[in-house]
């Protein structure tokens, strides 16, 4: 006795417009931070008018630390050259 084929389904896997939609072209990053840092971000973030989330908070700070570091680079802190010895 043969066995038909199985019927392939008509629904379900990737077509257009499934799934949540992109927040974004950039690429994603993620990073840990002790508690104490992710506390004085969120306590800056509050102090601005807007009142960002935590994410762009640290967008516009790793945007204003690039913006003040020197052209040739930036010599390493006392306390992070103590630490190689």
């Amino acid at each position: 006795m043969l066995m038909k084929k199985a019927i392939p389904q008509k629904h379900g896997g990737k077509r257009p417009g499934a799934g949540r939609p992109a927040t974004g072209k950039a690429p994603m990053m993620s990073l840990r931070m002790p508690p104490a840092l992710t506390e004085a971000v969120d306590k800056w973030a509050f102090r601005q008018v807007d009142r960002p989330f935590r994410s762009e908070a640290i967008r516009r700070l790793v945007e204003a630390g690039l913006a003040n570091t020197p052209s040739k680079g930036r010599s390493r802190s006392k306390k992070a050259a103590s630490s190689d010895k």
